[in-house]
């Protein structure tokens, strides 16, 4: 009997493999992915002694940010 190399089918498996790869790429025939979009940059963090920025007229640890 005639010992059988693995090595040519991981090779073909690999080969499968980037070609499902490839198949995810855009291609010259589809759109160009969208620009990147910025992420968004919320804004400062109230401090403990700050009015509440919902409106209360508390200061922020008296009124929202009393369960933080």
């Amino acid at each position: 009997m005639a010992k059988r190399d693995v090595r040519p089918d991981k090779f073909h498996q690999r080969e499968e493999q980037e070609k499902g790869y490839r198949k995810q790429l855009p291609g010259e025939d589809e759109d160009p992915l969208p620009p990147p979009v910025e992420p968004v940059k919320s804004g400062a963090k109230p401090k403990r002694n700050d009015a509440c920025p919902c409106g209360s007229g508390k200061k922020y640890k008296q009124c929202c940010g009393k369960n933080a």
